[in-house]
């Protein structure tokens, strides 16, 4: 079978920035392809913190009742240890507007439920087991695609392709984009515990039991994170798998017996190699780049997904217009850039400050820190990270062109 060719107004990458794009401009009229290389969403281990602002959104589009009525945690506050002690480092509680709270919700079901609802406007379509391979150039000008899928190839022309494809971005890569990388000095690695019984008693979120270890439950099970030194993973295998489960068993409420029996092969710890970069041009002629496939985040406070969506947005926001005219510029793409630099920036500062410090080991202490008591006595600081990390820098709104329907 020879090449298939396809045309559309706009080309988007899948994940949960191009899903929730892709939503928006075809909800002002636009119509659009997303390209999704797998044929579901069943990925382990991605984020699954849906965050105030995220959730704000899904009210002013409509769509909040619908998600409420998936399964669900709500989380108020974001406990962490220090000395020994558990305190709270952000409330949301506080937060204007409707909700004042984190859910916690597999990716999964978000992507299915954004793309449920996708699917219901005309001007939408998503390519399941579709892959970017290449951009398509003429003259010096981005203008489509070269995708794969099971049927073979397939050549995609656009005016416009918009790269959400995460941090390994295919898209940026293929456009030339420059990358500033601040690097990490922390990695990830993740791996599932079945639930047993007793298990109930234990603290679910995102501050674990102890240092450098989270634990969020997933219903059924029990995701772990276990935050290890950047570059170590390799050493920690030669040293066996024994090994690393002796360290997660210091730090876990978990005894090494009950890790020896569930945690058995290397297939079942994941890696996840935590990078902090950003471009220093997102878009060049016929191309923009948004999400983690523009500026790669940090896991702490899960922040990458939600700043990811509000990327999004905004890109709605002011493409919209231009693209259902049928001529978006380089000067039309830079505004989305100048619009989403401060919130990005901001947080990677923070971020970085906070991954700096995480390198140090934590050292006994038989009176409490002086974070401790520098937070015991600014009882305010929880709201103010809570605004910080539920809202973000410079939370968007999709504007009253997008809410019609």
């Amino acid at each position: 079978m020879g090449e298939r060719r396809l045309t559309t107004p706009c080309c988007i990458g899948g994940g949960p920035a191009g899903l929730m794009l892709g939503y928006l401009l075809a909800r002002s009229g636009v119509a659009v392809t997303v390209l999704e290389k797998h044929r579901d969403f069943l990925r382990d281990f991605r984020g699954d913190t849906i965050h105030p602002s995220t959730l704000a959104i899904m009210h002013h589009l409509g769509l909040l009742e619908g998600l409420l009525a998936l399964p669900h945690k709500k989380v108020t506050t974001l406990r962490g240890e220090l000395q020994g002690k558990t305190v709270t480092m952000a409330d949301f509680s506080r937060l204007p507007g409707r909700c004042q709270y984190m859910m916690l919700m597999p990716q999964w079901d978000f992507l299915n439920f954004l793309a449920e609802q996708a699917a219901t406007l005309p001007g939408f379509t998503l390519l399941r087991a579709t892959r970017g391979v290449s951009l398509r150039q003429h003259q010096g000008r981005i203008i489509g695609v070269n995708a794969e899928d099971d049927a073979g190839a397939l050549a995609i022309t656009t005016p416009l392709v918009i790269g959400t494809d995460g941090r390994r971005s295919m898209v940026r890569a293929a456009a030339g984009l420059q990358v500033e990388n601040f690097g990490a000095p922390r990695d990830v690695v993740w791996m599932k515990l079945p639930k047993e019984a007793g298990d109930d008693g234990w603290a679910s979120g995102h501050g674990g039991p102890k240092n450098n270890f989270i634990m969020l439950d997933r219903g059924e099970y029990w995701q772990c994170g276990y935050s290890i030194v950047k570059g170590s993973f390799a050493a920690l295998q030669q040293q066996g798998l024994a090994a690393l489960l002796q360290q997660v068993a210091g730090v876990a409420p978990v005894d090494i017996e009950r890790l020896r029996r569930q945690i058995t092969d290397w297939q079942q710890v994941k890696l996840l190699d935590i990078r902090i970069d950003r471009l220093t041009h997102w878009a060049a002629p016929g191309v923009l780049c948004i999400g983690d496939a523009a500026h790669a985040m940090s896991p702490i406070g899960g922040v990458g997904v939600n700043l990811a969506i509000q990327d999004a947005v905004a890109t709605a926001n002011l493409l919209a217009t231009p693209l259902a005219r049928g001529v978006v510029g380089l000067r039309e793409l830079h505004r989305v850039q100048r619009r989403r630099q401060f919130p990005t920036r901001a947080t990677q500062a923070l971020q970085i400050m906070m991954t700096g410090k995480a390198q140090r080991a934590p050292r006994p202490a038989r009176k409490p820190s002086a974070l401790e008591r520098w937070l015991r006595q600014r009882p305010w600081l929880p709201r103010l990270a809570g605004r910080i990390i539920g809202l973000g820098f410079r939370p968007e709104r999709p504007r009253r062109a997008l809410l019609q329907r």
